[in-house]
């Protein structure tokens, strides 16, 4: 079927929504009995040449007591579901009275099998009902929907003469209809549109990004492709179209499985209504409702390439409970050992669970592969700083860079998705670097690389038109240097987080002796501080070196030399960041930059941390050009002869 047929049925159903569901309906929520409808007449159609096949098999299946009949009717219908019930659409199209069509048409959404049951009632479809009877506009829909100058059926309209008169509107154009209506009804709400609508433009790019770097790869085989806030499953649909290009121009054959969760109801029911009507029933069973966090959908699973848009800064906090809370949570996926640590935690603030999303993918990757696994992800700026060192977002950066993971971050324009306007980011991960990206991580910034839309959708007021994608694409491939790409080895975003200690000293102490950790309590809390007192000693050691840089000091006392370890005061506590690529490392920053200020500090080792973050706007910051002289003179003339003649008027009215 030609675009312009396809566009012509699609702006049909639109249609339908202003001319029967107008004055009953708001149009926010039209696509309630829309979509569900869509879905209803295309599997209706499809079922029509083998109803009677499944009315036969159900009567026989009756009749045999036969509890469990869902395999055998599927197998009459010939598809991955069936209706049972006695009815099609056109034969309710005539009942005689609003009751009698009511009953008829919930008997006959009864009929369906459970897997349409279950798109059904994840729509509440149901729940439109009894508004549509109330109205008296049931019948009216159903009537549009089986309008004879349309054809939702995969076999083609034949005139009298056995002549094509309308043609079949296969799996793929019915599939390509039905999210062309998902995207309409999106942007026309798209307040809410970003919650689980990703703009078609940025998915291009994120699809582009996992694909094509290792398209001469491909090999002809199965692959797994994964979304875990798979939204109305746009974003996989596009992958699974550009590996499907990719391996025919390399002349390989590939079988690709979709996975994805939804923790939305009715945005899950779209994704398998979706499926349902290309003809993939079977991969609709790949799909899990529910929080990927708390409910993880495919916990032993692992996949080729995963791709997600998460939600960020939104609460995860009812998952946290639901995981035992902060201090029991022990799912594999967030805690793991890395670095020594048996117990790494990866679980960051309850308020923000974006990186948990990243997490669970990494979780996924397959290691035994020659492809391995790729990811690209979406994230706002906070993804990329927040978290101080050893807190659950700077341990995932840390996890994620000390394994040699992230190949790139592409900085979005602003304003691209339909309920934003802020600072976004790809994400871009692999476990199978090449040779030439090992051990670094390239930043672009695409953020002048956009066309204007004519009319916002939202907050969208541009889109990543083909040639700023192929911009992206040609700097990422490039891997060098340029006022948009950024290369930097892994340890550039680490830093030492460490503690920077001071002696306490309290009046009226005995600087040759010891104290406990009770008696200084009770003397500072007596005697109070006193910063020109001698330290207090907690500490004397006989048989260690003097390291003052760590906090061992050399002092006499009764004539003897001895190394003693000074009581910190906490109220002059202070943490410094050593970056891990500081020459020469802690020892020589504090060297420089602390001692010649505070000479009595020393560092608590046992207290430092590392942590990552990335200053993405740091590298491409570009400081505004200072005005020229001539330029300052110019303003200043102007100036001038704006004010001139002002001081005689002012004179003149004192005067008066």
């Amino acid at each position: 079927m030609n675009a312009q047929t396809l566009g012509w049925i699609t702006n049909f159903i639109w249609g339908i929504a202003d001319d029967v569901l107008r004055d009953v309906y708001v149009r926010g929520k039209y696509r309630d009995v829309i979509l569900p409808m869509v879905v209803i007449r295309r599997l209706d159609a499809v079922l029509e040449p083998t109803k009677q096949a499944v009315l036969d098999m159900k009567k026989n299946l009756d009749a045999a007591g036969v509890a469990n009949q869902e395999v055998a009717l599927r197998q009459a219908a010939g598809q991955a579901f069936y209706n049972a019930s006695p009815f099609t659409l056109r034969d309710l199209k005539s009942r005689a009275t609003a009751q009698r069509l009511k009953d008829d048409f919930e008997a006959y959404l009864d009929g369906f099998s459970s897997n349409v049951q279950e798109i059904l009632d994840k729509f509440k479809f149901r729940n439109q009902i009894p508004t549509l009877v109330e109205a008296d506009i049931l019948g009216s829909l159903i009537e549009k929907f089986l309008d004879r100058s349309i054809n939702l059926s995969p076999q083609p309209v034949l005139d009298t003469d056995g002549k094509e008169k309308i043609p079949a509107l296969d799996n793929h154009a019915m599939g390509t209809m039905f999210e062309e209506l998902i995207r309409r009804f999106n942007e026309e709400n798209n307040e809410e549109a970003g919650e689980h609508f990703t703009p078609r433009d940025v998915v291009k790019l994120m699809a582009e990004l996992i694909f094509r770097p290792i398209s001469d790869q491909i090999e002809s085989g199965t692959y797994l492709v994964y979304d875990a806030a798979c939204g109305t499953g746009g974003m996989l649909t596009v992958a699974e179209e550009r590996l499907k290009e990719l391996a025919e121009e390399q002349g390989k054959a590939v079988s690709i499985h979709l996975y994805g969760q939804e923790v939305n109801p009715e945005t899950y029911a779209i994704t398998k209504a979706d499926l349902l009507l290309k003809g993939e029933g079977e991969e609709a069973e790949n799909f899990r409702l529910g929080s990927t966090l708390s409910q993880d959908g495919f916990p032993s699973r692992e996949f080729d390439f995963m791709l997600s848009n998460p939600p960020y800064g939104k609460s995860w906090k009812t998952d946290l409970e639901r995981m035992g809370g902060r201090g029991e949570l022990t799912d594999q996926r967030f805690i793991i050992e890395h670095a020594g640590d048996p117990e790494f935690s990866l679980i960051t603030r309850s308020s923000d669970g974006q990186l948990m999303f990243l997490v669970n993918k990494l979780a996924k990757m397959k290691h035994n592969t020659p492809l391995g696994s790729r990811i690209a992800e979406v994230h706002n700026g906070s993804s990329l700083f927040t978290g101080d060192a050893g807190q659950g977002e700077s341990n995932i950066r840390r996890w994620i860079l000390e394994n040699d993971w992230l190949e790139a971050i592409i900085a979005l324009p602003l304003n691209m998705f339909y309920n934003t306007g802020i600072a976004t980011y790809i994400w871009v991960l692999t476990n199978r670097k090449p040779a030439h990206r090992r051990g670094k991580v390239q930043l672009i910034d695409a953020t002048q690389w956009f066309k204007p839309l004519r009319k916002n959708l939202g907050k969208k007021n541009c889109e990543l038109a083909p040639e700023d994608i192929q911009k992206v694409m040609d700097a990422f491939l490039e891997f060098s240097e340029s006022e948009q790409s950024k290369l930097f080895p892994n340890e550039a975003f680490g830093y030492w987080k460490v503690v920077v200690e001071r002696p306490l000293r309290i009046k009226g102490i005995d600087p040759t002796r010891a104290y406990s950790s009770k008696e200084i309590k009770e003397l500072k809390a007596t005697n109070g501080v006193d910063e020109s007192a001698p330290p207090v000693i907690r500490k004397i050691h006989k048989n260690a070196a003097p390291d003052p840089m760590h906090g061992l000091f050399e002092v006499v006392i009764g004539g003897k030399t001895c190394v003693v370890e000074y009581e910190p005061d906490t109220d002059l506590r202070d943490t410094e960041n050593v970056p891990l690529l500081e020459d020469g490392g802690i020892e020589a920053f504090i060297k420089r930059e602390v001692l010649p200020h505070v000479p009595d500090a020393w560092v608590d080792d046992d207290k430092t941390q590392i942590g990552y973050e990335i200053s993405f706007t740091r590298y491409f910051y570009k400081p505004k050009p200072m005005r020229t002289l001539e330029e300052i003179r110019r303003d200043i003339e102007a100036l001038e002869k704006e004010t001139e003649g002002l001081l005689d008027e002012v004179l003149v009215e004192v005067e008066q």
